[in-house]
């Protein structure tokens, strides 16, 4: 098959009629016909067949139709991916991502600091999962991403910018007054306490199953959600004990809620991703310093020094699951 045999064959399976093939790629209905008959005479078998004066996919057509679809997906990248760049050769703006857990005070606090030094730059910004920050930034529909979970793609490279511990979000009333005054929840101390489970699938969701392997059987979660935020919500609701990170702590109203330490201790990190492929502007790297200077002014978060990290230099992606956080 041709290309234009394959555009035209796209066309009718998403649309299911020569007319709406027509009207999708802008072409003539005969157009599309004659197409058509010519990719089955050079195919050797019919691709559709008219069942009541409609066009009805053969089982031939619909083996075909997923490599199709897949080449058509593969094609989208490269447009948007031709966008990217094109939109990168601007100095004016800055494109960056973040997962929702640092899209409320973090974010924040570091575009405050950012518009003090660089006032006529826009900066656009979008909160998303893990996972799309990285396809994203492979795409360069981005120029920046901060994240918690290590990147899972070779076209980037990251940098470590702070490490924060987790921390329980507890509903006043909860706790007796010794507990309370303690500063400080362990495994032990959540038994028998409504727990607001994490997705096993997060980072934080793991570490935190791993923590409660060994722990008393009177764990049991009252609900599990994905996203942080949603699980502080709930501990506002008096729903039950939240295990966040520090970064969405900083969000929690003490009228409604205790905050406490959580015991054993488990860290997780905050990574800024930019793609490899292209030199990193001033303006990114000003936006990163803006953003680590904002962690550092988090209680619980200890940002990372520049460098640090990566012995001076920001490495390559690791090749691990991405999060959905």
């Amino acid at each position: 098959m041709r290309l234009r045999h394959i555009e035209v064959f796209n066309a009718v399976m998403v649309t299911g009629s020569v007319s709406g093939a027509a009207r999708l790629i802008n072409i003539t209905q005969p157009a599309v016909s004659r197409t058509l008959k010519h990719a089955e005479l050079q195919l050797g078998f019919p691709l559709f067949e008219r069942t009541g004066g409609r066009l009805v996919a053969t089982a031939e057509a619909r083996s075909l139709f997923p490599l199709v679809d897949k080449l058509f997906s593969d094609l989208d990248e490269v447009r948007r991916l031709a966008q990217g760049l094109r939109k990168a050769d601007g100095a004016k703006d800055v494109r960056v991502l973040t997962v929702l857990a640092l899209s409320y005070e973090v974010f924040p606090a570091a575009v405050e600091r950012f518009r003090v030094l660089h006032p006529s730059v826009v900066i656009h910004h979008a909160a998303l999962h893990s996972p799309q920050i990285v396809d994203a930034l492979v795409l360069q529909e981005a120029d920046v991403g901060f994240l918690f979970s290590a990147p899972s793609h070779p076209a980037l490279q990251e940098e470590r910018l702070a490490s924060q511990g987790l921390v329980c979000v507890v509903p006043k009333g909860l706790l007796s007054p010794v507990q309370s005054a303690t500063g400080v929840l362990s495994v032990r101390d959540l038994a028998g306490l409504p727990l607001i489970g994490l997705d096993a699938r997060d980072p934080v969701g793991r570490m935190l199953a791993h923590a409660f392997a060994g722990a008393d059987p009177g764990l049991h979660p009252v609900m599990v959600v994905q996203t942080y935020h949603v699980a502080l919500a709930l501990a506002h609701h008096g729903v039950g004990v939240a295990i966040v990170e520090a970064c969405t702590a900083q969000s929690a109203d003490h009228n409604r809620v205790e905050v406490l330490a959580f015991e054993p201790a488990v860290h997780t990190f905050v990574h800024a991703l930019r793609p490899s492929a292209r030199p990193h502007s001033q303006l990114v790297r000003a936006f990163t310093d803006c953003m680590r200077q904002a962690l550092a002014h988090m209680p619980g978060v200890r940002a990372t020094p520049v460098g640090a990290a990566t012995s001076g230099q920001a490495r390559p992606a690791a090749r691990k699951g991405a999060s959905k956080a």
